[in-house]
């Protein structure tokens, strides 16, 4: 019988993480774990509930109180309400890097993203996951792509979905983004000493899931 393993998947906004992700649970067998949708969560209950992004304490008391649970059929619940819709508006997404960023909050969520992982079997994608969440991890993979290709991206996935969407606008999102996440103090973007580096500028989803795929079995 074949180890089941930890794969941690990181990389900036729109590299691509979230789909690549999913397909790699789905062809291993494995739960795929989406660290953004559990900070999105947490930004969309910020922003229904009218509390301010820099009142952090208030933030953290809605976190302890809300149960974030994803299922295999990829959907987002908190609390019993699927808010898997309600998380990837443009006002969450503009939000979410500002409250992932505060230090209790990662903190409680890399606690429960780490029991998660206990077990193995799981593929799980973020920014810090194999720097911080799942530095053990047996295989890292860190996705890169240009800013101009994910824009374009998000884009598309911004039309399928009904969103108002700007390529223009979302360049310049996407960049400030890149700049949050690599310059915050606690558990910054950061590609592990040990990660493999996939640029997927070029590349289709399969491909790149291939090349993920034939990693994880030189381990497994």
């Amino acid at each position: 019988m074949k180890n089941k393993i930890a794969i941690a998947i990181d990389g900036p906004a729109a590299a691509g993480k979230s789909t690549v992700a999913k397909l790699v649970a789905e062809q291993m067998g494995y739960i795929y774990v989406d660290t953004g949708a559990m900070y999105r969560a947490i930004t969309y209950v910020t922003i229904k509930n009218n509390i301010s992004p820099d009142n952090s304490s208030a933030i953290l008391n809605e976190l302890k109180k809300s149960d974030i649970t994803l299922t295999k059929e990829f959907d987002v619940f908190i609390n019993g309400e699927n808010v898997t819709d309600e998380i990837r508006s443009n006002e969450v997404t503009q939000l979410v890097s500002k409250i992932a960023s505060i230090p209790e909050v990662r903190k409680e969520m890399v606690q429960r993203q780490q029991q998660l992982v206990r077990n193995r079997g799981i593929v799980m994608d973020g920014r810090d996951i194999g720097t911080h969440v799942i530095p053990d991890a047996e295989v890292k993979i860190f996705l890169i792509a240009s800013v101009d290709e994910r824009a374009i991206r998000r884009h598309s996935e911004n039309k399928n979905k009904g969103i108002p969407s700007d390529v223009e606008k979302l360049k310049i999102e996407i960049a400030q983004r890149d700049k949050q996440d690599m310059e915050r103090v606690t558990s910054p973007l950061k590609k592990a000493e040990d990660a493999i580096e996939i640029d997927t500028t070029q590349l289709s989803i399969k491909d790149v899931v291939n090349q993920i795929i034939k990693i994880v079995e030189q381990e497994v």
